[in-house]
């Protein structure tokens, strides 16, 4: 997709969240995505363990990502934004209806970097 409106045409995600890769550079092993979230969580127990950084903004709605090692809780709204380092144990504890994420991955380890 060479081109698009991030607010328009969005999913409906009231069944499971919706992950929408909007572009990579697999040469520097970055990829944005859309995520489109509406009262999901991680499941209980489940921790992210990524090898790459995530960086996430919330434009709409809001969410609560908990980490682990230093246990912490970071409360998201309309504007926040977030720096997940790579190998950073997190989970989503908690989305609003109807919240709109911009997640940017890249940097860690790029041999296993998810870009295809």
């Amino acid at each position: 997709m060479d081109q698009g409106n991030f607010f328009r045409d969005l999913p409906d995600a009231s069944a499971a969240e919706i992950i929408e890769e909007l572009t990579s550079f697999p040469g520097d092993r970055v990829r944005i995505e859309r995520i489109v979230s509406d009262g999901q969580a991680s499941p209980d127990g489940f921790w992210y363990d990524q090898a790459w950084g995530e960086w996430v903004v919330v434009l709409r709605g809001g969410a609560e990502i908990a980490f682990d090692r230093p246990a912490e809780t970071v409360t998201l709204g309309p504007g926040d934004w977030h720096y997940i380092p790579a190998r950073r144990r997190h989970r989503v504890d908690r989305t609003e209806p109807g919240t709109l994420w911009l997640a940017v991955h890249g940097g860690g380890d790029t041999d296993s970097f998810p870009v295809e």
